[in-house]
C-alpha cells in the first residue's frame, strides 16, 4: 500500500508541476504576443493583462496538487485529506485529472490506507 502512495504522491506532484509549466507557457504566449507592431498599446495592455491574471489564477489552482502531493510522500493525514478533496475536484478534467482521481480515490480510501496515515508513519 505505501507503494501505490508514494506512486499517487509523485502523480500529484508532476500533475502539478504540468499546470504550472502550463501557466507559465500561456503568461509568456500572451505577453510575448502583446510585442506584436500592430497590436497597438489597448491590445499590448489587454494580452498582458490577461496572460498575467491566467498564469496567476493556473499557478494557484496547481500549487494544492504539489503540497497535496508532498503531504502524500511524508505519510501525513491531511496529505490524504487534501488528495481526496483535489480528487472530487479534478475528476472532471478528462483524461488525465479523471484517471488520477480515480486512482487516488481507490487506493486512498481503503482501511488499509486509512491506517497508514494514523499511523503517522
Amino acid at each position: 500500500m505505501e507503494r501505490h502512495i508514494n506512486i499517487i504522491g509523485i502523480l500529484w506532484i508532476v500533475y502539478g508541476a504540468i499546470g504550472i509549466f502550463f501557466a507559465l507557457f500561456m503568461f509568456l504566449l500572451l505577453f510575448g504576443l502583446s510585442f506584436i507592431p500592430d497590436v497597438g498599446s489597448e491590445g499590448a495592455f489587454i494580452l498582458r493583462s490577461i496572460g498575467t491574471g491566467f498564469a496567476i489564477f493556473l499557478g494557484v489552482l496547481s500549487l494544492p496538487e504539489i503540497f497535496a502531493g508532498y503531504g502524500l510522500i511524508k505519510g501525513r493525514e491531511w496529505g490524504r485529506i487534501l488528495t481526496l478533496i483535489l480528487s472530487f475536484l479534478n475528476i472532471i478534467n478528462i483524461p488525465l485529472g479523471t484517471a488520477l482521481s480515480v486512482y487516488s480515490f481507490i487506493i486512498l480510501i481503503k482501511e488499509e490506507s486509512v491506517q497508514y496515515f494514523q499511523k503517522g508513519t
